[in-house]
């Protein structure tokens, strides 16, 4: 599953149960999130037992791409046969405050930042 564009690409690689975000989800509504959410929710759909999310080089997300994120996070807690891991960067201002807050909606949520 992948979905590419100009800004941004999201992948995900069945093999080793990992979603790639790159480039930058500035998106103006929640609507034109819309693709993205269905390649998420269809990744939990399938109920893999770990699911990465690979957030390492999307440079910004903003507050509505945030709202989708903490959403999938939920969804995720909800299945509990899914464990998740997020890895960010620390060299990518806002993903240090930000992804610390998925961890609150999700307590055993592994966080790697590099």
């Amino acid at each position: 599953m992948e979905i590419q564009t100009k800004d941004y690409s999201i992948e995900y690689d069945r093999a080793t149960q990992t979603i790639t975000c790159c480039g930058s989800f500035r998106l103006s509504q929640t609507e034109e999130y819309a693709p993205i959410v269905d390649l998420l929710n269809e990744v939990t759909d399938s109920s893999p037992n770990t699911i990465t999310l690979d957030l390492r080089k999307l440079e910004f997300l903003n507050s509505s791409g945030i709202n989708i994120v903490s959403k999938f996070v939920i969804k995720v807690r909800q299945q509990k046969n899914i464990q998740i891991a997020v890895k960010g960067s620390k060299q990518i201002p806002w993903q240090g405050k930000s992804l610390k807050n998925l961890q609150r909606l999700m307590p055993s949520l592994h966080l790697e930042l590099e």
